[in-house]
């Protein structure tokens, strides 16, 4: 979901106005010391947005917005928000994941999930990466990474400079995790300091079958065979991995042949930045 919190098409960042100054509430007199700063002072046209008010919401919206930005910062969240949160990051390979998004947005499924266009900006892989690489580089991962003992992972890799805070480096491909849910999961959770449970693994219970229901209301369509299923367990069977050339031709037989093209051009201009990711991802 990286690409919500970047601007779309490579457009250069800056703060979203509604996170320059710190939400004010019934009681509250304004900022209080843990409040959000910004590291770049606001521009003039940052200062014009403010005395605009909220009301004014053509110029709040428009992007790339008429305010500060930070150095280096590819977001337009501030940095000190950034640094609240503990990131881990969930891949999977272009060639899975973009025709799985695609299905979403055609008959029959659009009209449950309510996307009626394909946009191959939409796939994300470029902000992700851009949003890690400044995450790792600015110290707030890493270098340390979450592998389990039986890694011997190339310490080649140029990590970046760590800070006090920093969090291990939690990058975990989607295929890994089918083949060992257990193991990955339980990585996981160890590398984000999640106390794991094997009964995270299944969810054939009213409770967890209710909560899931509510939690993916929002998006509809998108996660119909997560939510039909009752547990996780390893594939019984590797996965076999089609030429590009067969892949294609199951996208033709599908979709038509220009949807296939779309599909398969998306996924190309894609795959560098999966593989990118896909160094830094777990290992057991």
């Amino acid at each position: 979901m990286a690409q919500y919190l970047l601007p779309p098409d490579g457009k250069p960042a800056s703060i979203a106005p509604s996170l320059l100054h710190p939400k004010r509430g019934i009681g509250t007199t304004g900022a209080s010391e843990s409040s959000l700063t910004i590291s770049a002072p606001l521009s003039q046209a940052a200062v014009d947005v403010e005395k605009a008010g909220i009301d004014d919401q053509e110029k709040r919206t428009e992007l790339p917005f008429p305010t500060a930005a930070e150095p280096n910062n590819p977001s337009i969240m501030p940095d000190a928000m950034l640094r609240q949160f503990h990131f881990a990051f969930l891949i999977r390979h272009p060639r899975y994941s973009i025709p799985s998004y695609y299905r979403c947005t055609v008959p029959p499924l659009d009209k449950k999930t309510g996307f009626y266009n394909f946009m191959p900006s939409e796939a994300g892989y470029h902000e992700l990466r851009r949003l890690f690489d400044y995450l790792r580089q600015s110290g707030q991962v890493g270098p340390k990474m979450a592998d389990g003992p039986s890694s011997n992972r190339d310490s080649g890799i140029e990590m970046g400079s760590a800070e006090k805070n920093a969090v291990e480096i939690c990058v975990l491909d989607a295929d890994d995790v089918l083949d060992n849910p257990g193991g990955m999961v339980e990585a996981f959770c160890k590398a984000v300091g999640i106390g794991y449970d094997p009964g995270m693994l299944n969810w054939d219970n009213e409770e967890d079958q209710r909560f899931a229901q509510e939690a993916f209301q929002k998006w509809l369509g998108f996660h119909d065979d997560a939510l039909n299923s009752k547990g996780l367990s390893p594939r019984l069977y590797k996965k076999n991995v089609k030429s590009n050339d067969e892949q294609f031709e199951d996208w033709k037989a599908r979709y038509g042949t220009d949807a296939a093209k779309v599909i398969r051009d998306t996924v190309d201009s894609n795959v560098a930045d999966y593989e990118y990711l896909k160094q830094f991802a777990l290992r057991l």
